[in-house]
């Protein structure tokens, strides 16, 4: 049986957080939050400040920590501790202002990215800023967990990097005894399981990043005999390598309806059922961000609206339904056909676009239409690494449900989005991909 080692941490300085309920309210204490993970019987369950705490968090850098707090989530995690939106202590202040706790990720060099764990000068300098950032930040009040790297699984050979891992988590125990440990794994294999359980006994949970894939957690956890606790750290779209292509091989996204269906299917029969080992989740993205489209993984818009998939995110944490909710995307056309069509276009030939919606409070809809090149295949990232959102061709904006356009005059692949608005800030959208053939 593989387990981890049973945590109960010794805090020094004891400080009453009671925002497990998530009101908004935060008493600012000026000390560093005690965190235990304990097990009864076969079930783990996390405290703060000796209060029962299950996450209910989402993955955000530059995102609305308010709005987190305002839709029923009492947590986030980064992925490095600062960002180019803020610093370290500026998330922790301002989770700490809306009664939201944080998961800290600490940046740990990637060997897709080239960096050497067979060099011990590199990997002890690595170390050394790791423990620079733990002592910078370990007595903060909002601070949770420590996140030691993301996805270091990624098109990795080298498991060195697991002793790495475990050096910094020891290290962590050390000298910050209030916090839990866990490492951001892609997937949930067997053998990836195995190996960090067997080079990282410091961690004191792993923490899962899946997608359509998290239907297959359960199994996953059973096959690998993994008994400790653990978190799902990264979770939300179907992902772009997950779903149908064109002819042409490009991804087909969902819309934000089918989107939103897909998280409250995911969240009640995975996350809420994995009752004994599953201490909570954090949510993929409670912001924005570009990856093969300005939309695929982002819960909020380019312009900042929430869509449906926060409003599932509220019900599933909450029980209640936002006051207003987002509009609902039901259908999207293109000259009568779906985005599984392989449209074809000629160039410079008359289009035309309809999308039907539905809206919970029947409010005034406005609709914007924009066409955007595909990104070009040496300029996708891997990995959630950074990528340029492309210029548009063609931006129209409508009162109605439909539009009349004419195809871009240059050959290509293309996608149409439609974005509609319901006036309090909420929006919804779709995108349909398509070629254009010269004439």
């Amino acid at each position: 049986m593989i387990t981890f080692r049973r945590i109960v941490l010794i805090i020094s300085t004891a400080v009453l957080i009671t925002n497990c309920s998530n009101n908004g309210n935060n008493n600012e204490p000026n000390g560093p939050a005690k965190v235990t993970l304990k097990k009864d019987g076969s079930a783990y369950q996390l405290y703060v400040n000796e209060m029962p705490f299950y996450i209910r968090g989402a993955g955000l850098e530059g995102g609305d920590i308010q709005q987190l707090a305002a839709h029923g989530g009492n947590a986030m995690r980064t992925w490095r501790t600062d960002n180019q939106f803020r610093t370290g202590i500026e998330v922790l202040d301002e989770a700490q202002k809306n009664g939201i706790m944080v998961c800290m990720g600490i940046e740990i060099a990637r060997e897709r990215h080239g960096f050497d764990y067979n060099d011990s000068v590199a990997v002890q300098e690595q170390f050394e800023y790791a423990k620079g950032e733990v002592i910078k930040y370990k007595d903060h009040p909002a601070l949770l967990a420590w996140g030691i790297g993301n996805e270091l699984n990624l098109h990795y050979s080298n498991p060195k990097v697991w002793d790495a891992v475990n050096e910094i988590s020891e290290m962590i125990h050390n000298i910050d005894s209030n916090h839990p440990t866990t490492t951001m794994v892609a997937g949930a294999q067997k053998d990836v399981v195995s190996i960090i359980t067997d080079r990282c006994p410091s961690l004191d949970f792993l923490s899962f990043q899946l997608y359509a894939d998290i239907i297959n957690l359960p199994n996953y956890i059973r096959e690998s005999g993994y008994e400790g606790a653990l978190v799902v750290s990264e979770w939300g779209a179907t992902g772009h390598w997950e779903v149908a292509t064109t002819q042409w091989g490009r991804p087909i996204e969902q819309g934000s309806h089918e989107k939103a269906m897909a998280y409250m299917e995911r969240y009640e029969k995975v996350i809420a059922s994995l009752k004994d080992q599953c201490i909570g989740s954090f949510v993929f993205l409670w912001g924005q961000k570009q990856e093969r489209t300005p939309t695929w993984y982002g819960m909020f818009l380019e312009s900042g609206e929430s869509t449906e998939s926060i409003d599932v995110m509220q019900y599933v944490w909450t029980g209640n339904w936002p006051e207003n909710r987002s509009p609902e995307l039901k259908q999207f056309l293109l000259n009568g056909k779906s985005a599984y069509d392989n449209i074809s276009l000629d160039a410079g030939n008359s289009c035309e676009a309809m999308v039907l919606v539905n809206d919970h409070e029947k409010d005034v809809l406005q609709y914007r239409w924009e066409i955007l090149p595909e990104v070009p295949e040496n300029m996708q990232s891997d990995g959630g690494d950074f990528e340029q959102r492309q210029p548009a061709v063609m931006k129209m904006e409508s009162a109605g449900h439909q539009i009349n356009f004419k195809s871009p005059d240059d050959p290509g692949q293309y996608r149409l989005f439609v974005y509609v608005f319901d006036g309090h800030n909420n929006g919804a959208y779709a995108n349909i991909p398509f070629i254009v053939k010269s004439n």
